[in-house]
């Protein structure tokens, strides 16, 4: 068996030994658990999965948004502006990592996407929407609900770097969010987690029927899903 077999062995038998019986684990002891096992010599992304009770092939079942996670992600987020004139100078200025308009497009089409979130002013929809084949499979296609197609372009690229995350829900009912890193302490995790848990909820839509969000669980890049206790995250 190779180190990394007997490592995700390990792990298991952990979260098996951890549940005890039990079906979910409450936030704070999923949390531990969850950083304990992620011993992979880089710092592995911390992510939270929420089944939801949706049919998103429905409009109003789609759950999709915004939150800005109060420690931040600990990624480094690169940020691309599609603006002209001054407020391409306003996007430098507030540090997008690329800015530009038909320039852009056409690297983007050529297979080059030098940026992590998109952002475009909205005079320029014409010219990004060209980009929709490429971006929108991504998640990357600004939308004035998520607030990347705005005027406000540096406060949008603020918002980006400082722990801003998007959430979507897949065709299974299920949102993925990367809430951290496993260097981050148990209480920052716990924050992010319960940040974006709180986000979903509020976003429940209207076409929801039944128990909305049905399982939460957590996990590191190369360790085990760890389920956690709704109910220990949605109280206050």
């Amino acid at each position: 068996m190779t180190k990394i077999a007997k490592r995700k062995s390990a792990a298991r038998e952990a979260v098996a030994k951890a549940l005890d019986g039990r079906s979910a684990l409450n936030a704070d002891e999923a949390v531990k658990l969850v950083k304990s096992n992620a011993t992979a010599k880089f710092d592995e992304t911390i992510e939270v999965a929420m089944n939801l009770g949706v049919d998103p092939r429905h409009a109003d079942q789609m759950v999709r948004g915004v939150v800005t996670l109060p420690n931040g992600t600990g990624k480094t987020v690169r940020v691309g502006v599609f603006a002209r004139g001054a407020k391409a100078d306003e996007a430098t200025e507030a540090g997008a990592d690329v800015v530009g308009a038909e320039d852009l497009m056409e690297t983007v089409q050529g297979g080059t996407i030098d940026f992590d979130v998109c952002i475009a002013t909205p005079d320029m929809m014409p010219v990004v929407g060209r980009l929709g084949k490429v971006l929108g499979p991504r998640g990357m296609m600004p939308n004035p609900k998520l607030g990347t197609v705005t005027v406000d372009v540096a406060k949008a690229i603020h918002d980006a770097k400082g722990g801003q995350v998007q959430y979507r829900v897949e065709k299974a009912g299920i949102i993925h969010v990367g809430v951290g890193k496993a260097s981050f302490g148990e209480e920052q995790i716990l924050e992010n987690v319960k940040a974006i848990v709180d986000a979903v909820a509020r976003a429940k839509p209207t076409g929801a029927k039944g128990t909305y969000m049905k399982k939460v669980s957590l996990s590191s890049s190369m360790g085990p899903g760890v389920a956690v206790d709704v109910a220990s995250l949605t109280e206050q």
